[in-house]
């Protein structure tokens, strides 16, 4: 049985990789592809846990030969999945969980029809710039940079099938987990998994 492949995509201070955190904390059955990128690693981040690192040359070099599902640009940096593994992960059974932006949905959906969307949304563009601004991270040229870009990704929730509203987190998560556990009760799904249930 193919495993299912969720998207999951969100704006910045979403609160997107917290939800994932949490979800694969608690669900052992789907895997959490690990994407390339040539942007630092952050304090914290560890090459092939949160990402691959690899420099421009080397991504650009497997983008030229067609490795990636999926790729794009965000803050002038790349950002790619690999095409092989996530074939592998499904062709075994397991369910895939890719974290990237709309670009990349609307990519991997051209290749793989069968993908769950999940978008991801703020309570409002407010208490947005309010969790970006809390991070006391960025300048306030990058801090509306961001801003200016959510808006722009907020405006494709519709291209996704499912949408939370993260306005409490426990709850937001409950949505997460009920999304994926619907997902996977769908009939042609039990089907395959458990055909002999079905020979009446």
């Amino acid at each position: 049985m193919t495993g299912n492949l969720f998207i999951l995509s969100a704006p910045s201070g979403a609160g997107k990789s917290t939800l994932t955190a949490k979800l694969l904390e608690q669900d052992k059955n789907i895997h959490l592809s690990v994407s390339y990128t040539t942007r630092a690693p952050r304090p914290g981040e560890v090459n092939g846990r949160d990402y691959h690192f690899v420099d421009k040359a080397r991504f650009i070099g497997m983008l030229k030969r067609g490795e990636f599902l999926e790729s794009a640009e965000v803050h002038g940096n790349h950002y790619g999945t690999s095409e092989a593994w996530i074939r592998a992960e499904r062709a075994a059974g397991h369910d895939i969980l890719l974290e990237i932006d709309w670009q990349g949905a609307q990519q991997v959906r051209r290749i793989f029809s069968d993908s769950i969307g999940i978008f991801i949304l703020p309570p409002s563009v407010a208490e947005l710039e309010r969790r970006i601004r809390a991070r006391g991270k960025d300048s306030e040229e990058v801090v509306r940079r961001r801003l200016g870009v959510a808006a722009d990704e907020m405006s494709h929730a519709a291209e996704f099938e499912y949408v939370i509203i993260n306005k409490d987190f426990e709850e937001a998560h409950r949505d997460l987990i009920a999304v994926v556990r619907a997902c996977r009760l769908n009939y042609s799904r039990q089907l395959g998994r458990y055909p002999d249930v079905f020979k009446f």
